[in-house]
C-alpha cells in the first residue's frame, strides 16, 4: 500500500490515540494507525468492543476505489431454532444463545492484508498485549458501565474475575485492569491472527464457548470468512438528490440488486492518489455505506432527504428528516437480513416506503453501549471508517475465562418470526447496526462513523451534510445538538423523539401524530459519538472526535513520534515535513 507523509485519526479513547501514534512512528499509513487504535480499544473498552465482537469497515483506497469489509459472524450450524421459538416469541437479549461467531480479528487481518504495511498488524497486537499485561487504567466510561451492570457482572464468573479488583470490590476509575489471559491471546494472534479461527486460540475458545452453553463449535469458528464487497451509494448535487442507487450489491442469485430512481451505476473510480482523490467525481457529493446485513443500506435515503430540504427553513428540515428516519427505521426492521441464501428487498431499504402515520415496531430491549468507531485518512488518499462492537454493554454478559474474551450478543438481533428476512437460521448472519460511511466530492474526502446503535443512520444524516463543507469546522458540527427517534432502544416504551436542547425548533410541525418529543437536560450519549477525518483538495488534513465521548484526535507524520493533540480537532496541510498539528 502506498506510504503516506501524514495522517489524521479520530478515536474514542486516549489509548487508541497512543497506539495510532506508535503505528505512524513505525512508518505506518492510515490503515495501520486505525488497526492499532482498534486493537488497543479491545483492551481498554471491554464493555463496548472486544476480540469477541464483529467488525464492519469502509475503505477508500488511494486509487479512489471504495470497498466494504464485512466481518460479521454467523449463528452456529447447530442452532436449534425451534427450541428458542418454543421458549419465547423473541430472541433472548443476552446469554449463550445470543453469541455468534466473532468477526473482529478476521476483519483486522483482511484489512491489514489489503491495505496495511507488512508487520504493522503484528506490532499493533503486541502493543495491545503489553497494554493488557500491564493493566490499562479503568476509564470513566468503563467505570460507569461496571457500576451500572453489577448484577450482570456478578452472574458471570468470567466478567466478575475481569472486573473485580484485588480488594474484592468492583473496579473504579483509575484502577489498573490487568488481563493476563487476553494478553497471551493477543501475543498468539500477533504471530498468526487466523489462529483465532483455525489454530490454538480457536481450540481454547471453542472449549470455552461449549462450557458457557453456546452452540458454537470449532467448526463454526473455522468456517468464518470476512467479505470484501461493493458498498451502497448515493450521489448528491447541491440540495437535490441527483441519483440514489446500490452499486455492485449482489443477491443470492448473483444478479445486481435493484436500485433507486437512477438505477444501478458504476462507482466512477478513476486512478488517482493523494489530494487528487477528491477530484474523482465531476460534481456533487458521493456517499458510500455498508450493504446488508448492515443497516447502512438505509443511509442513502436519509442523506438524499437531508439534501432535498437543505434550503428550506429549519423547522421544515427537521420535520421532513425526522419523518424519513422513521420510514427508514421501519424498513430496516421489516426487510433487513443476511443476503446470503435469500433475496432481500433492497429497493425497499434504499427507498423506504412512507409509514403513513403508522408507528414502526419496537425493539425488544435497549442495546446500550454497543460500539466504537475509529476513522483515519492519510495524505495518499487512503481513508478508513472502522466500527467494531459487542452490541449491548458487555455483550452477551459472558466472558470466556480461558481467553479473557468478552463475547458479543449480536444473535439477539435475529427474528424468530417465520419468513422474516432476519430470521434466525443456522449459519446466517444477524441484521447489523454498524454503519461506517465514506464521502467524496471534488473538494473533499471524508470518513465517518459513530456509536449509536439503531440510531446510527439518523445521527449521520444530521452531521454528514455539514461535514461535507470543506470550510466547516468539524468540531463545531459534532458539538451541535442532535435528536434521535426510538423506543426501548433509547429508554422509552413508545416511539419518542429524544432531543438535545436546541436540536428541534419549537415551531417544528409534528413529525407524525402521537410522536412525543422529550428534551434532554443537555448533551446525551444517546445522540451518538461521531468520529470524522477529512482530506481537502489542497492537502489539508483535519479530524474531530465527538465531545460526548472520551476520545480525541491525532495528526501524525509517518516518520515521527509526535504526540496526539490534546484538543479534539486537528488541522494541518497533509504534506508538511514534520506533520506538526497547527
Amino acid at each position: 500500500m502506498t506510504p503516506a507523509d501524514a495522517l489524521a485519526l479520530a478515536a474514542p479513547h486516549p489509548a487508541a490515540l497512543t497506539a495510532a501514534r506508535r503505528a505512524a512512528g513505525r512508518g505506518g499509513n492510515a490503515m495501520d494507525a486505525a488497526l492499532a487504535a482498534a486493537a488497543a480499544l479491545t483492551v481498554v473498552y471491554p464493555h463496548q468492543c472486544s476480540l469477541g465482537g464483529d467488525l464492519i469497515a469502509l475503505v477508500h483506497a488511494p486509487d479512489g476505489r471504495v470497498r466494504a469489509v464485512l466481518s460479521v459472524g454467523a449463528a452456529a450450524a447447530g442452532t436449534d431454532v425451534e427450541a428458542l421459538r418454543a421458549a419465547d416469541s423473541r430472541m433472548p437479549a443476552q446469554g449463550p444463545q445470543t453469541v455468534t461467531v466473532p468477526g473482529v480479528v478476521a476483519g483486522w487481518a483482511a484489512l491489514a492484508e489489503a491495505y496495511g504495511t507488512p508487520g504493522a498488524l503484528a506490532a499493533a497486537l503486541r502493543h495491545a498485549a503489553a497494554l493488557a499485561e500491564q493493566g490499562a487504567t479503568v476509564s470513566a466510561g468503563l467505570a460507569r458501565a461496571v457500576r451500572d451492570n453489577q448484577a450482570r457482572i456478578k452472574a458471570d464468573p468470567g466478567l466478575s474475575t475481569l472486573l473485580t479488583g484485588p480488594n474484592g470490590r468492583p473496579v473504579t476509575e483509575g484502577d489498573p485492569l490487568p488481563q493476563p489471559r487476553l494478553a497471551q491471546v493477543l501475543d498468539e494472534l500477533a504471530a498468526d491472527p487466523w489462529s483465532f479461527y483455525r489454530g490454538a486460540v480457536a481450540g481454547t475458545l471453542a472449549l470455552g464457548l461449549r462450557d458457557l452453553g453456546t452452540p458454537l463449535t470449532a467448526a463454526d469458528l473455522a468456517a468464518h470468512r470476512p467479505e470484501c464487497v461493493d458498498p451502497v451509494e448515493v450521489e448528491l448535487a447541491g440540495a437535490e438528490a441527483m441519483a440514489a442507487g446500490v452499486v455492485g450489491v449482489k443477491t443470492a442469485s448473483g444478479e445486481p440488486a435493484g436500485a433507486g430512481p437512477a438505477g444501478t451505476g458504476a462507482t466512477g473510480n478513476a486512478p488517482m492518489g493523494g489530494a487528487d482523490a477528491v477530484d474523482a467525481v465531476p460534481a456533487g457529493f458521493r456517499w458510500w455505506a455498508a450493504p446488508p446485513p448492515s443497516q447502512g443500506a438505509v443511509l442513502p435515503a436519509l442523506l438524499a432527504a437531508a439534501a432535498g430540504v437543505a434550503e428550506r427553513p429549519s423547522p421544515e428540515r427537521t420535520r421532513v428528516l425526522a419523518a424519513r428516519c422513521q420510514d427508514a427505521s421501519a424498513a430496516r426492521d421489516r426487510l433487513l437480513g443476511d443476503p446470503r441464501g435469500q433475496r432481500l428487498d433492497l429497493d425497499g431499504l434504499l427507498d423506504p416506503a412512507p409509514l403513513a402515520d403508522a408507528l414502526p415496531p419496537r425493539p425488544p430491549f435497549r442495546p446500550a453501549g454497543d460500539t466504537v468507531a475509529v476513522t483515519a485518512v492519510d495524505s495518499s488518499g487512503l481513508a478508513v471508517s472502522l466500527i467494531q462492537s459487542v452490541y449491548q454493554t458487555f455483550g452477551s454478559g459472558l466472558c470466556d475465562p480461558g481467553t479473557g474474551i468478552v463475547l458479543h450478543n449480536r444473535g439477539s438481533a435475529f427474528s424468530l418470526l417465520p419468513g422474516h428476512p432476519g430470521m434466525l437460521r443456522a449459519g446466517a448472519r444477524p441484521p447489523h447496526t454498524l454503519c461506517p460511511v465514506i464521502g467524496r466530492s471534488p473538494a473533499l474526502l471524508l470518513a465517518a462513523g459513530c456509536q449509536g446503535g439503531r440510531a446510527q443512520p439518523q445521527i449521520l444524516a444530521q452531521t454528514l451534510p455539514a461535514l461535507a463543507d470543506p470550510d466547516a469546522d468539524p468540531d463545531a458540527v459534532l458539538a451541535a445538538p442532535r435528536w434521535v427517534i426510538g423506543a426501548r432502544d433509547i429508554g422509552f416504551e413508545e416511539q419518542t423523539l429524544l432531543a438535545e436542547p436546541g436540536s428541534v425548533p419549537e415551531v417544528t410541525p409534528a413529525v407524525s401524530p402521537g410522536l412525543p418529543v422529550v428534551v434532554t437536560p443537555g448533551p446525551s450519549d444517546l445522540a451518538g459519538h461521531v468520529q470524522v477525518v477529512r482530506l481537502t483538495r489542497d492537502g489539508r488534513l483535519d479530524a474531530a472526535s465527538d465531545p460526548r465521548a472520551d476520545g480525541g484526535t491525532a495528526h501524525l507524520a509517518a516518520d515521527t513520534s509526535a504526540a496526539p493533540r490534546a484538543t479534539r480537532t486537528s488541522r494541518t496541510a497533509g504534506n508538511t515535513p514534520e506533520g506538526t498539528p497547527v
